[in-house]
């Protein structure tokens, strides 16, 4: 168990620690537990979510094509941050690795124990993080899964070794954990070939292929790909519109650290198969999953493969 740094000196922070120090001992995902001191993961673990890094300088992404959901949050500054989660394939090498954020710990209470890799948080949100229903794993706790890359500057060159936690793939795509349902395209939608998101200080579009029968994916005006030259695709987009807040942490320059709220109500549009779907989304707490409906209640279907799950400020 790594060691509390700094006093827990603001109101807010302690109070949401008593709530994540309940939920932990009492919630869906059970008390939580360190890893091992050499760095694995309980045998059981199922889920892998990556923290990674987004900013012009980090791209491109090492092994996000893999992922099975791609969670796309606003951070300081207006800058965008990617929360990947995998579990039916682990690629060999994820990254570029950066700071877990407050957000990221509500998120991941809807899945059962994620292992979180991140590569480290500021010392006040430390206790919120020990406090999580997760398996917390940054340098500090397995150094020989995380390595620096000379090809890029730091802090953006940090890259995960999944097979040195160890963590297996488990051939269940992720989405299944929270109750997402993969199947053919409901009734209803309207045609669409591309949809933008803008954050203030990124921006994300997302355009139909005929050829790939998928949503090409674009940052800041740029066709996204991994390092490898694969084109960035998803088969489903989700554009989730949430209440975005100011939280009580900064970044090191003073920045603000903005808090997505994922537990609550609001509209959503889903995009498959070249189609807008109107639907609304729920999560009643934190310990629930987040479900889609229809204008008809029926539960939204997902298209087979990977789902990007964009947060917009309402």
């Amino acid at each position: 168990m790594r060691a509390a740094r700094g006093k827990r000196s603001v109101a807010a922070s302690l109070a949401t620690l008593a709530l994540l120090v309940v939920a932990a001992c009492g919630g869906s995902g059970g008390a939580n537990t360190s890893p091992p001191p050499d760095g694995r993961v309980p045998s059981d673990a199922r889920v892998l979510a990556v923290k990674i890094d987004n900013v012009a300088a980090a791209r491109p992404p090492t092994g996000l094509d893999k992922a099975d959901i791609v969670y796309v949050e606003q951070v300081e500054a207006g800058l965008s941050r990617i929360l990947a989660v995998y579990a039916s394939a682990v690629p060999s090498v994820v990254g570029p690795v950066r700071s877990a954020r407050e957000t990221d710990l509500e998120l991941l209470r809807q899945f059962d124990r994620p292992t979180l890799a991140y590569s480290g948080a500021q010392s006040r949100l430390d206790p919120l993080i020990e406090a999580a229903p997760l398996n917390a794993l940054s340098p500090s706790e397995a150094p020989d899964a995380y390595f620096r890359s000379d090809d890029r500057a730091a802090p953006h060159n940090l890259y995960l070794r999944p097979g040195n936690i160890p963590h297996a793939p488990s051939g269940r795509n992720a989405a299944e954990d929270i109750g997402l349902r993969f199947g053919p395209p409901p009734s209803g939608g309207k045609p669409a070939d591309e949809h933008t998101v803008r954050y203030p200080s990124a921006r994300f579009a997302f355009t139909w292929s005929t050829d790939r029968q998928k949503w090409l994916v674009e940052m800041d005006g740029t066709p996204s790909r991994t390092a490898d030259g694969q084109r960035l695709a998803a088969a489903t987009v989700v554009v989730q519109q949430v209440t975005v807040r100011p939280s009580v942490f900064k970044d090191r320059w003073g920045n603000t650290s903005p808090y997505t709220e994922t537990v609550g109500s609001g509209p959503a549009v889903v995009l498959r198969d070249g189609k807008a779907y109107d639907t609304e989304w729920r999560r009643d707490t934190a310990a629930s999953r987040t479900s889609f409906t229809t204008p008809d209640g029926k539960r939204m279907t997902f298209a087979s493969g990977q789902t990007w799950i964009v947060y917009a400020a309402r």
